[in-house]
């Protein structure tokens, strides 16, 4: 799509007036907003107070589990969020970013929930923390002035500060904006070696988004000056990735674009969107809307097998939001979704109870094992669903913003006084409109199980506004109906505007649908994957729970397969829909809950197995040759799966024969000891290889791969690259490295 397509949100309109004629001439425009600051762009779209929605139906039901789950009640596990130790609270002791994570997901979450037990805690960890501020700014634990380069280091406050934000505007607190003003005059003070390193140099785009969020509030002149910091000294995401960490790119990519508000540059905008589409061409060859994250992208490791970090997942779905609000763009809030109904449910245990590290389109098997062949980035156990407290540390403590952000921006404002439905989920907006009249719309629907939006406007008194409805880019024939009447409305990704005077207990029928696809990914050997709407759809696998640790309150399961998953999909074969009747379940991303499954045709490939521990082998090339039956499969949306095959290999008699996957061993030197390694577990061209103690890390192994002629590829689980000789020297004690794979004959190897 066009990277300029904010650009085309240009004037046009449905005009739905007194008369009869209603008439769609063209996506919704945001006009610019009468009291932005000279200094800085409008949003294209507003954010509502939080509490201004109230969600319904499954994504209510999500929320409870969540509130009900581990988020909830973390507190009672976790020694981060220990309140008599935490040094949020007490500044005297440690303390970094587990207690911020999880209030920028708990605020929220208390908010949309409307629980008051959740409302009186999370005052009482804010009111700690704003007592802790000291007379320069600065506030929370001390060791954290002088944690990075002999300087403060500002990471773990920038998701508490966004906690602090949602606090004050759901609350009317008085006391925060000041305290941000502070604290961020304190930031501003400091020199380049506060903002260029470190985990915070990638992260500055969820400090811009306070600072412009707080100018807005106070146009204090300094805020713009700390702004232009964040850009000009933190990483530059304008080019080549500044970094390989799926969560920091998850979060940083979209940096430039909220930095063009300030520079007013195009050529920012496009950068973000740049950097997406490169990202996701490279590393995202799979369904889901998630890229190969398991901790650090690996160049040519991107199979479906690769795992997204539930941080990664989170943190790509607020990216999309906010990307949604500052251009417009309706591609944005589709991405959004595509992670909310795909990966983010599949990322728990189907109680909510229980988180895992990575989430993998192919995974058919959830123990809590770590893997030693380089399948994953990080060589620690991160599959099973357990509190993973130390563990996996970051997750559990983040995952929770998940849902409560998304059913914050399920409506957003526009600039001249409408109502904009960015994503869909049952739920009851009240908002401002134009002249400062209050108005309720009740939104329902089984979306994204339906394909059907029923809204009802709830007003005081007739009030013109405009309204404006997403159209999701797979819907290319929606239906749009006013009070039972026909409008036009083009295909997606646009949003439709209605523009007309409203009146008590009007009706808006939005019908988008659902068509089955099948998609071909070439980056991924020509495998293929199912889609229907905005649902992926994954090989129903039966699922076996071990609780191998943990109790009910906080379980921990490993999974195991008990059914075959080895299926490729028969090419052009029959797909056929299936919905089950009845209400839709409070949950309804479980196996046994899913309202819509898929038949597909199938057969298996016997030659596609897990390796020896229990990791599926990457894909091969499509179609793969199987002479077996044609069998009619199961498949699931891919968020009521937690064992699945998302991407399939196709299979046909006449295919291409599948290889058995060569085995990986360390390679030991009798004299020392130590096994073959990479210095550094460098993922790099040219990095030394080495001998190393066998501490089980991936860099350790190695996988022989018969070229023909006795003549051998030697290839590196972690990086991906093979043994050979730098500069294709042919001198004595040259150094052997790894390097990609390019057919040079220094990379072949004789056993003699």
């Amino acid at each position: 799509m066009p990277i300029t397509r904010r650009h085309l949100l240009r004037t046009g309109s449905l005009v739905l007036g007194a008369g009869p004629h209603l008439a769609d001439i063209g996506p919704a425009t945001a006009a610019p907003r009468p009291d932005a600051a000279p200094e800085m762009a409008a949003d294209a779209f507003l954010r509502l107070k939080p509490g201004s929605i109230v969600p319904r139906g499954w994504l209510a039901g999500q929320l409870r589990l969540q509130l009900d789950g581990l988020c909830g009640r973390l507190t009672e596990r976790s020694h981060f969020l220990d309140f008599a130790t935490s040094g949020w609270v007490h500044p005297g002791n440690g303390a970094w970013e587990e207690l911020p994570y999880w209030l920028r997901g708990y605020v929220p979450l208390a908010v949309a929930t409307r629980d008051g037990t959740a409302l009186d805690r999370a005052r009482r960890w804010i009111d700690a923390v704003l007592t802790t501020q000291q007379d320069d700014g600065f506030f929370g634990p001390r060791v954290l002035r002088t944690a990075l380069n002999g300087g403060p280091d500002f990471w773990p406050y920038l998701p508490l500060l966004q906690a602090l934000r949602t606090f004050e505007e759901f609350t009317g607190d008085t006391r925060v904006v000041p305290f941000l003003v502070r604290f961020l005059r304190y930031m501003n003070s400091q020199g380049k070696g506060a903002f260029d390193t470190g985990w915070v140099s990638q992260r500055w785009g969820d400090g811009m988004d306070i600072a412009l969020w707080l100018y807005r509030r106070t146009p204090e002149p300094f805020l713009l000056d700390l702004v232009d910091k964040m850009h000009l000294w933190g990483a530059d995401w304008t080019g080549a990735l500044p970094g390989a960490h799926n969560v920091s790119i998850a979060q940083g990519f979209r940096e430039p674009a909220q930095y063009a508000q300030r520079s007013g540059s195009a050529g920012h905008t496009r950068a973000s969107y740049r950097t997406y589409t490169e990202l996701l061409a490279a590393h995202g060859q799979f369904s889901g809307g998630g890229f190969a994250g398991d901790e650090n992208i690996r160049p040519g490791l991107g199979d479906p097998r690769q795992g997204f970090e539930t941080c990664g997942v989170v943190e790509f779905m607020a990216s999309h939001e906010l990307l949604t609000r500052i251009t417009g763009d309706p591609l944005w809030a589709d991405r959004c979704e595509e992670l909310a109904f795909n990966l983010l449910p599949a990322s728990l245990d189907p109680d909510g109870r229980a988180v895992h590290y990575v989430t993998s389109a192919n995974s058919v098997d959830l123990d809590n094992t770590r893997k030693t062949q380089g399948q994953f980035q990080n060589s620690f156990a991160m599959q099973s669903f357990q509190p993973g407290i130390d563990q996996y540390r970051c997750c559990p403590h983040n995952y929770g913003m998940g849902w409560p952000y998304f059913a914050e921006e399920l409506w957003l404002g526009t600039p001249d006084g409408g109502l904009a439905a960015a994503m869909y989920a049952a739920c009851r907006v009240t908002a401002q409109v134009a002249g400062g009249t209050d108005v309720t719309v009740t939104e329902d629907t089984d979306y994204p199980f339906g394909e059907t939006v029923d809204l009802v406007v709830s007003v005081p008194r007739p009030v013109a506004f405009p309204l404006l409805l997403r159209i999701p880019g797979w819907c290319a024939a929606p239906g749009l109906q006013v009070n039972g009447r026909s409008v036009g409305a083009r295909g997606g990704p646009a949003f439709v505007r209605v523009e007309r005077t409203w009146t008590d207990g009007d009706r808006v029928t939005l019908r988008l649908p659902q068509r089955t696809a099948v998609r071909s990914w070439p980056g991924n050997r020509d495998s293929v994957s199912v889609s229907h709407g905005p649902l992926t759809y994954s090989l129903l696998i039966g699922e076996r729970y071990v609780l191998h640790a943990g109790d009910a309150a906080f379980p921990e399961y490993e999974v195991h397969a008990t059914t075959p998953w080895n299926y490729g999909l028969v090419p052009n074969g029959e797909l056929e829909v299936r919905r089950t009747g009845g209400p839709l379940a409070a949950n309804p991303f479980t196996q046994s809950a899913a309202p819509v499954s898929i038949t597909a045709e199938a057969r298996r490939v016997p030659e596609w197995i897990a390796d020896d521990e229990h990791v599926v082998a990457p894909l091969q090339q499509s179609p793969a040759r199987s002479a077996g039956a044609v069998e009619r499969v199961t498949l699931i949306p891919m968020g009521a799966a937690r064992l699945r095959v998302t991407s399939f290999p196709t299979a046909s008699p006449d295919g291409t024969p599948w290889r058995p996957e060569s085995a990986y061993r360390r390679i030991r030197n009798k004299h020392s000891g130590k096994v073959l390694a990479v210095d550094g577990m460098s993922t790099q061209n040219s990095a030394h290889v080495v001998q190393f103690d066998n501490s089980g890390t991936g860099d350790h192994a190695w996988q022989v791969l018969d070229q023909g002629g006795g003549w051998s590829l030697i290839r590196n689980g972690h990086s991906g690259k093979v043994l050979g000789v730098d500069g294709m020297s042919t001198q004595n004690s040259a150094h052997v490295v790894q390097f990609e794979d390019n057919g040079t004959d220094d990379h072949l190897w004789q056993f003699v």
